[in-house]
Formats: C-alpha cells, sequence, structure tokens
C-alpha cells in the first residue's frame, strides 16, 4: 500500500484507530477521520510515533456537506483515494422496548450509521471512478446479519449498511471498484470496556471462544479486503464472530 491514501472515519478510537494504524504499517498515508478531534489527534501522534505518516480532517459523517468537504480536500491535498473505511457509528443502549421506542435514538443512529455510509461512498465512489480503481470496506456488524433484541435503530442501520455494500458492489463491479463490510461480534474497545460487568459478561459468555474481538483482528479483515489477495471479493460481508454464528 505504500504511496497510496487512505480515508478512515471514525478513527479517533477502538476500531477506527486499529484500522487507520493497520493501513499505515501496510505503508499508507492515513486521512483520520472523526468529529472528536482530541481522539483523532492521539490516533495520528501514535502513527506518526511507529514512523507512519497521517494527518486529521474532521467530519461528522451525518452532514453532506463535510462529507463533500473532506473528500475534496483530499483529492485536492493528495490528488487521489485508494481506500476507504467507512467505520464511524454510534450504538443505542440494548433495552428499548418497541412500543417504547425513543424517535430521537432512532433518527440519530440511522443519520450516523447508515446515512453516513451512504455519503461517504457517495463521494468517495465519484472519485475513484476517475480514476477507475478503489476499494471501499464499510463496517457492518453481525447485527446487520441478525437481529438484537432490544437495539432496532443499531440493527435496522447495520442491516442497511449491508443493503448498500451489495447494491453498490454490483453496480462498480465492472468499473473498478471494490466495495464489502465486515461483520464482527463484539469487540473490545474502549468503549465496550466502560460498559457493565455483567453487559461484558454476557457477549463473552455466549461466544464460542469465550472472548471478544480484538481491535486489530478487525483492522486485520479490512487490511486483507483491501489488498490486491482479495482482488475478486466484491459485494460481501465478511463474518468475523468468533463462532456465533455456527449455531
Amino acid at each position: 500500500m505504500k504511496g497510496k491514501i487512505a480515508l478512515v472515519t471514525g478513527a479517533g478510537s477502538g476500531i477506527g484507530r486499529s484500522i487507520a494504524i493497520a493501513f499505515s504499517e501496510h505503508g499508507a498515508y492515513v486521512i483520520v477521520a472523526d468529529i472528536a478531534q482530541e481522539g483523532a489527534d492521539e490516533t495520528v501522534s501514535i502513527i506518526k510515533d511507529r514512523g507512519g505518516r497521517a494527518e486529521f480532517r474532521p467530519c461528522d459523517v451525518s452532514k453532506a456537506d463535510d462529507v463533500k468537504t473532506l473528500i475534496d480536500s483530499i483529492v485536492k491535498d493528495h490528488g487521489r483515494l485508494d481506500y476507504a473505511c467507512n467505520n464511524a457509528g454510534i450504538h443505542n443502549p440494548c433495552n428499548e422496548f418497541l412500543p417504547d421506542a425513543d424517535e430521537s435514538i432512532w433518527d440519530s443512529i440511522i443519520a450516523v450509521n447508515l446515512k453516513g455510509v451512504f455519503l461517504c461512498m457517495k463521494y468517495e465512489t465519484k472519485v475513484m471512478l476517475e480514476r477507475g480503481c478503489g476499494v471501499i470496506v464499510n463496517i457492518a456488524s453481525m447485527s446487520g446479519l441478525l437481529g438484537e433484541p432490544g437495539s432496532y435503530a443499531y440493527v435496522a442501520s447495520k442491516h442497511g449498511i449491508m443493503g448498500l455494500t451489495k447494491t453498490a458492489a454490483y453496480e462498480f463491479a465492472d468499473k473498478g471498484i471494490r466495495i464489502n463490510a465486515v461483520c464482527p461480534a463484539a469487540v473490545d474497545t474502549p468503549g465496550m470496556a466502560k460498559a457493565p460487568p455483567e453487559f461484558r459478561k454476557k457477549y463473552t459468555d455466549s461466544n464460542p471462544m469465550k472472548r471478544m474481538a480484538r481491535p486489530e483482528e478487525i483492522a486485520g479483515a479490512v487490511m486483507w479486503l483491501c489488498s490486491d489477495i482479495a482482488g475478486f471479493v466484491t459485494g460481501t460481508g465478511l463474518v468475523i464472530d468468533g463462532g456465533v454464528s455456527t449455531i
């Protein structure tokens, strides 16, 4: 990936940070995009401390003007966009009872998780079309393939990401652009570490491996999907779940 430009949204922490670091370790110049500058600056510092190259660019993926400005600025300054990982997302508490569901939670999660991926792909594919090549990886979830009781908005958003991924992958398959998604089970991120012990225990106990995924394991899958080794892979949702879906 030397000489290539990689964009990662939501790269200020957790899975996004690990993906940004992995791109850098494979030689790419990384655009660290996030709504929170403090975390993003820390990601950039980690990359630079390890000898990589990266820069922070602010972006609220739920706003079209923000996304367009981000992509336009990358092209203006770097002349290309080779890889894009649309990772930015939020989660609601998993305890909603549908008749009592909060409409504002639905709106905010759909805006970031689903509309955000739509907007990012809209502008990323435009740039990639001009060069006739590029790879996009969307971060979905096992909740994009299965249900998750009490988490209606999140599940709907991740199912939507899978639909966007498959539809766009078909449309761009003969245009040099590959589009895939990854579908992790629970990941042991800093955000997950703040969850109540019983919440974490539920996910570890229910996993055949008796643990959650590590962020770097998700990053490794993204690197494979972006690599030339996966050159015939498009439109797939790569399951990374420790065996949850086997039963």
